[in-house]
């Protein structure tokens, strides 16, 4: 069982940063592959990045490509995403969530869930 606790979210203008923390649970956190997805008012809940358990390799949503940065720190059992030039349509909720093996940008793969944090972004 892992259990995710996301932070950092909030209010941003338009070409801030914000960095999204997300601290877990459990001595295994070195063997779970992790992703951040993120679901705006209306929409469905879409991928934003992962990051592979096994040497740290990443795949992000073209959308947030060059923009966003996710890492993680297995000493910490925490995964990071820095977001830098923000827009208005990054404003969501955004999760984290834990998988069992390889990285994927699909969320019905991910075994563990956050709650969410939401980020604003104003023009």
């Amino acid at each position: 069982q892992v259990q995710l606790v996301e932070s950092g979210g909030g209010l941003v203008q338009a070409g801030g940063s914000l960095r999204l923390s997300c601290a877990a649970s459990g001595r295994t956190f070195v063997t779970y592959s992790m992703g951040w997805f993120r679901q705006a008012p209306g929409k469905e809940r879409e991928f934003v990045a992962t990051i592979s358990w096994r040497v740290g390799s990443t795949f992000y949503a073209d959308s947030v490509k060059g923009r966003f940065t996710i890492s993680r720190d297995n000493a910490k059992n925490t995964v990071y995403l820095q977001m830098n030039s923000l827009k208005p349509e990054d404003t969501a909720v955004y999760y984290c969530a834990a998988k069992v093996g390889d990285y994927s940008p699909f969320a019905r793969e991910y075994d563990y869930w956050g709650q969410g944090t939401q980020v604003t972004v104003s023009s």
